[in-house]
Order: C-alpha cells, then sequence, then structure tokens
C-alpha cells in the first residue's frame, strides 16, 4: 500500500500548486473591484443540470491538510473563502461538488482549476491550499465520485455501469467546474479573471486534454503532464505484465527486476553522448533481458540466479501487448522505468508459493468496467482473453473515455495553449502513447510547425510518473505556460532538474518534441549548459 500511495500522490497535480509564477508575472490591474465578501452568490446552473445548495464560508487558513488516502499538507496559506456548489443532472441521481477557494487578499487575478489522480476526478486541499497561497483563485470538482481508489460508483445496484458517473468522471464535471468556477470569482470579487488555467498530472492530464477536445473555450492554457490519454487502451495495456507472469507461470523477484533495469540502463546510458545515468530516448534502447541470464543476484541477503523463464518475462513486459498472434496492441513499460510498478508479486507464503500483485488502477479497470464483477480473478486472463478485453474496452469506451481525438482546430482558433511534460521513465503510463497522440495531432492539423504553436510537449530523461511534480524531480511547467499565454513566447525548451540513476540532482533544459538531448562533447554533465537539443536523426 506504502508503493501503491507513493505512485498515486505522484499522480496529484501538485505541479499546478507548487510551481508557480512569481508575483512579477501577475497580470496588471488585478485588484478586486469591489470589496471582498464572502457569501454565497447566486449561480447559474450550467446546462443540462440544476444547482442544489450554494454555500460559502471563510476560513483562516493556515496548515491545510489534504482529504483522502493521499493526505499531504500545505502550510501558510492565507485566509480564504470557500464556496461549494453542488450540481446534479435531473433523472442521474447525480451530486457533483465545485469548490472553489479565493484568497481574502492579494489575487493576482488568474483563475486555476485542479485534476485528480487516479479515479478521484479533483483535489484533495493540498492544490487548492498552495494556489491560493500563491495568489489564485482555485477550483476543484468531485465530479459526484469517490477518492482515488474508491470505485464503489462504478456499478450501480444492478451491477450495470453507471453510466451518468462515469460520464462525470470522464468530461462534463471539469467542464461545468469551469463554468460555475469563474462565475464564482466574477461574483465574489465583482470582476472576472482576467485569465484561466487548468493544470494537472495523470487522470488530472487526461482531463486537461479533454478539455482542449471538447470544450475548447474553457481555458488559455491547459498544463496536462503525463496524460492519462488513451484511458480505454492504455488502461488494459499496463495488466500486460501481470498477465504474462501468469500465463508464464514465473514472478521475477523485485531485486531480479531492478537488475534488469539497471543493466538496461547502463547498456544504454550512454545514447545521449554522455555517462550520466539517464537513458535519454527508451525508445532507442536494444537492450537484451537475456544478456543477464546466469547473473547472481543478492536479494534480502539471499543469492539468486538470473534465468531464462526472468529474461523472457521482462523481454515480453518491455516489447508490450501483443495478440497471440504477434500483432502490438500498445507500448510496453519504458526500458528504465521501474518494473515492480506493475509487475508487482506477493511475499512468498509458507510453501514459498508467490504470486502477482496488479497495480489496482488498471485492475479495477478491468474487473469493474469491463467484467463488471469486482470479484472477478484477474490471475485467470490468457493472452487470447487478454486481446478480447483491450478490444472491449475499446469499442464500450473510446468515445466516453477514450480522450484521443486529434483535432484540436477548436482549441488553437480560441487562442488556447497546451503544455506537457512527460517522463520517459514512466511505468504507469507509457510515454510512447502521449507520442503517438502529438503524432496523430500533427497528422491531423497540417504538421508539426503549425502544431507548434499552440501544443507542446517535453520528454522528461529517467523520470517516474508525475516525477517533476517534486518526486522525482521538478519543473515550473505553469510559469512556461503562463508567459506563452500572457507574452506571447512560446517555451522552446523547459528547464528542470532530474534525478539521475545514483539518486544526484542534474540539470536539463528539456526540449521541445520531437528534439532530443545530446551531449556537447565537454562540460559538468549535472549541469544543463553542457546539453543541447537536435533533431532525432542526428542523434
Amino acid at each position: 500500500m506504502k508503493r501503491l500511495l507513493t505512485v498515486l500522490a505522484a499522480g496529484v497535480p501538485l505541479a499546478a500548486a507548487v510551481y508557480l509564477p512569481t508575483a512579477s508575472a501577475a497580470p496588471q490591474n488585478s485588484s478586486s473591484a469591489s470589496p471582498f465578501t464572502c457569501a454565497a452568490p447566486s449561480v447559474k446552473a450550467p446546462a443540462g443540470t440544476r444547482v442544489e445548495s450554494v454555500t460559502a464560508e471563510r476560513l483562516p487558513g493556515g496548515t491545510i491538510h489534504g482529504t483522502g488516502i493521499l493526505g499531504g499538507e500545505v502550510s501558510g496559506v492565507p485566509a480564504f473563502c470557500q464556496v461549494t456548489v453542488t450540481l446534479t443532472h435531473p433523472g442521474d441521481n447525480d451530486h457533483a461538488k465545485v469548490r472553489t477557494w479565493l484568497p481574502a487578499s492579494g489575487w493576482n487575478g488568474r483563475f486555476q482549476a485542479i485534476g485528480g489522480s487516479a479515479y478521484g476526478a479533483g483535489d484533495g486541499g493540498v492544490g487548492l491550499g498552495t494556489a491560493v497561497k500563491n495568489g489564485y483563485a482555485a477550483t476543484t470538482t468531485d465530479a459526484g465520485v469517490g477518492d482515488v481508489l474508491d470505485t464503489g460508483w462504478a456499478l450501480d445496484g444492478k451491477g450495470r455501469v453507471n453510466t451518468p458517473l462515469l460520464k462525470n468522471f470522464a468530461s462534463r464535471s471539469q467542464h461545468e467546474a469551469a463554468i460555475v468556477g469563474k462565475e464564482v470569482v466574477d461574483a465574489v470579487y465583482g470582476k472576472r479573471a482576467a485569465y484561466s488555467y487548468f493544470t494537472g498530472c495523470s487522470t488530472g492530464g487526461r482531463q486537461g486534454y479533454m478539455e482542449a477536445q471538447r470544450y475548447p473555450d474553457d481555458y488559455d492554457g491547459i498544463l496536462a503532464d503525463a496524460p492519462a490519454v488513451n484511458w480505454d487502451e492504455f488502461e488494459v495495456a499496463t495488466l500486460w505484465p501481470q498477465v504474462v507472469m501468469n500465463n508464464e507461470k514465473t514472478y521475477p523477484s523485485g531485486c531480479a527486476l531492478d537488475a534488469f533495469t539497471d543493466a538496461a540502463v547502463k547498456a544504454c546510458d550512454s545514447l545521449d553522448g554522455a555517462r550520466d545515468g539517464l537513458v535519454n530516448d527508451p525508445e532507442r534502447c536494444d537492450f537484451d533481458p537475456r544478456r543477464l541470464i546466469g547473473t547472481k543476484v543478492v536479494c534480502d541477503g539471499k543469492e539468486l540466479t538470473i534465468t531464462a523463464a526472468d529474461a523472457a518475462v521482462v523481454r515480453k513486459i518491455w516489447d508490450g501487448p501483443r495478440t497471440p498472434s504477434g500483432k502490438k496492441l500498445w507500448s510496453g513499460v519504458p526500458v528504465g522505468a521501474d518494473l515492480k510498478g506493475l509487475a508487482g508479486t506477493t511475499e512468498p507464503d509458507a510453501d514459498g508459493t508467490v504470486q502477482g500483485a496488479p497495480f489496482q488502477v488498471p485492475a479495477l479497470w478491468v474487473q469493474l468496467w469491463l467484467e463488471k464483477d469486482p470479484s472477478f480473478d484477474l490471475s485467470t486472463i490468457t493472452y487470447s482473453r487478454f486481446t478480447q478485453l483491450f478490444k472491449q474496452s475499446q469499442a464500450e469506451y473510446d468515445k466516453v473515455i477514450g480522450t484521443d481525438d486529434p483535432d484540436l482546430s477548436a482549441f488553437r482558433r480560441s487562442g488556447g495553449k497546451l503544455l506537457t511534460w512527460h517522463g520517459s521513465a514512466d511505468p504507469f503510463i507509457p510515454t510512447q502513447g502521449t507520442v503517438e497522440y502529438r503524432k496523430q495531432v500533427e497528422r491531423e492539423m497540417g504538421g508539426a510547425k503549425r502544431v507548434d504553436d499552440f501544443y507542446r510537449l517535453f520528454l522528461a530523461p529517467g523520470t517516474d510518473h508525475c516525477g517533476l511534480n517534486g518526486t522525482d524531480g521538478s519543473a515550473d511547467g505553469l510559469a512556461a505556460l503562463t508567459t506563452w499565454v500572457e507574452h506571447g513566447k512560446a517555451p522552446r525548451t523547459l528547464p528542470a532538474t532530474l534525478v539521475d540513476a545514483s539518486g544526484r540532482q542534474v540539470g536539463r533544459d528539456l526540449c521541445a518534441y520531437p528534439q532530443v538531448l545530446r551531449y556537447k562533447g565537454h562540460g559538468d554533465t549535472s549541469a544543463a549548459t553542457s546539453f543541447t537539443c537536435v533533431s532525432p536523426s542526428r542523434h
């Protein structure tokens, strides 16, 4: 559970909350047009909804403790007004809360909406508190669903998928939160926000892409990191490591999995011209795990030998899901990523038996939304059944939550800007899925140069899921986005602090896709100035 909480915490959109632009970047004349009064405003219901209640409460700030299993806290939060609007869609029996926190003083004139993590649609308080601390009026919605792993809403009393709540989680509640949140800001401050932003990572990243695809006028700028786009496909795909282990009846230990990862990083480290403990482009790493067969590994004081069966399992996991006939379905875990996240196993029982321990997010997707059976035994999934489940997920859910529409022409016409960073060592959302989506947008909209005008992607070598939120490095994506939106200066690079294989912090100016980092041949490999961006053809 500790590992799971760490992963899910990484999915909290802390980029929105922690790495914010300095006060000097705030819009001019952003002070309130009327005296600040924390009172429940009159709220017009968004189309298709009814307002059930509106409450307002002035809170003293201080230390904000996050709710739910992720918890967390942020201190030094100034006094703020919390306005909570509860919406329902008549006939759907849902109750979605939209919370807006408005600083009592020092509002920077900006509006920020914050996305969710895993199966949670919104923020538990830490993101809101940090946003308020930095002068933002901030909004989030729970979409009428639960915490990050609370999926009690998935099925109704008859065992059928709860379609209204899935629609809330997938798209419509975020759009309604944008409408309501901006209306509340206008009512409380007596003036509209000068600029509006959406920020999120993982599920929050997917929500940001959905906003750009379906509601292009909601935000001036969207920071959508490690986005869970292609949801209907990658959620099933990330169960693949468990399917492989169960079908091959081989469960490599955590130490063995780490040995494969370490060996691959060592073998492919210098592909960017420098031995810096980072694999710059995992797609170019051709390390064969069979090279480790016979290698001795010490695990918990005991020596074990890497077997051919271990290597075969890792090879399939890196390669990614395929049909029994060999057709590739999706990308695998990137080389250099922590294999233990998706290839987890239980501790040996009294007989020494080990079983798979699936990551709960894809496990729940298959059990609830595909099998419609919370007790479904995932260990029984054959390779053939896996292919069927993958195709079933595509057929039933692509149009609901796939979030893979490449036509962003309306978002471009609205003047919106979309910025994304994604760790190249992300074991939970394959980075290649984001890259493929970007390629699809280019094909749809006339090439890379036209897309670069409003949408830029940055890949972070050696970085885990949502790692640049501070768990595995840092990057100020929101500062780059506000500069782009408010001053028209598109980011050519994204300054970041990464963590190499030895745990050392190193500086890198991440390249705008498709360019990649290349060592200049001289200089400190921990310094960003020692690297430059080159086209893939020169790499």
